[in-house]
């Protein structure tokens, strides 16, 4: 027998009330359960998503009583797909950056690979902050250093599709960040197990008034020690990792 995989969405959700009722509601329209995760967000965010709860069929409503971050949000999506028996877990930002007509696109990779991790490779246009655009390529250069590889294009990006069980058992045997530095720190991790990933190109905005909720100083500072934490795991299994890739 074939296996047919049975994917959700989840979505991290902090504060971002401007269009999250619009994103939802089109989100909606691919006729995929939605996990969304309020990591804490404040009343007016959480009235738009207890309102979305009772009025989108489909939606499950899991909810942090203080922000612990969006990492943090996703290991409870996650979590929650395992316990209601999905395979497969598509993470897509609340803010309205990645393109919801490339789900499609994803999906078909993980129909090919079910066992693969499906991750975007941003392509940005002139919306996206010049600060961030080139702060990325230092990103690059460490996972790079990290995985021993340019096998990951882009380790950055929120928009990806998770082997459910798979993942699980990751963060159960591996501490990984809760915050902005998750996203970069489960693919590495990820990598070196040796388990596939597939990349695709997909465009990415920031809207005019999107919310960014990356901390300048807090973010950098977690990323830069997940970064060193990965250094030193690298050295650790550098012989393994070289067999691997030898």
């Amino acid at each position: 027998m074939n296996f047919q995989p049975k994917l959700c969405f989840i979505i991290p959700v902090y504060d971002h009330s401007t269009n999250l009722s619009v994103f939802i509601k089109e989100l909606a329209k691919k006729k995929f359960p939605i996990i969304l995760v309020d990591d804490g967000s404040h009343i007016a965010c959480k009235k738009i998503m207890m309102r979305l709860d009772q009025e989108i069929e489909g939606i499950t409503l899991k909810s942090h009583v203080l922000n612990l971050g969006k990492g943090a949000a996703i290991k409870t999506g996650l979590k929650e797909a395992k316990k209601s028996g999905f395979s497969h877990a598509l993470q897509i930002d609340a803010d309205g950056q990645h393109n919801i007509e490339d789900i499609s696109r994803f999906i078909l990779e993980m129909n090919k690979q079910p066992n693969a991790l499906v991750s975007g490779i941003p392509s940005y246009d002139k919306t996206v902050p010049t600060i961030r655009y080139y702060s990325r390529y230092a990103t690059h250069l460490w996972v790079w250093i990290n995985s021993l590889s340019k096998d990951i294009k882009d380790s950055m990006c929120g928009f990806r599709i998770y082997p459910v069980e798979q993942s699980c058992l990751l963060l159960s045997t591996q501490k990984i960040g809760d915050r902005m530095e998750f996203d970069i720190e489960f693919i590495v991790r990820w990598h070196w197990l040796g388990k596939p990933i597939v990349q695709i190109q997909t465009r990415v905005i920031y809207p005019e008034d999107g919310i960014s909720h990356f901390g300048f100083f807090r973010d950098n500072f977690l990323i830069a020690g997940m970064h060193a934490r990965l250094f030193f795991g690298m050295l650790k299994r550098l012989p393994k990792l070289l067999k691997q890739k030898f």
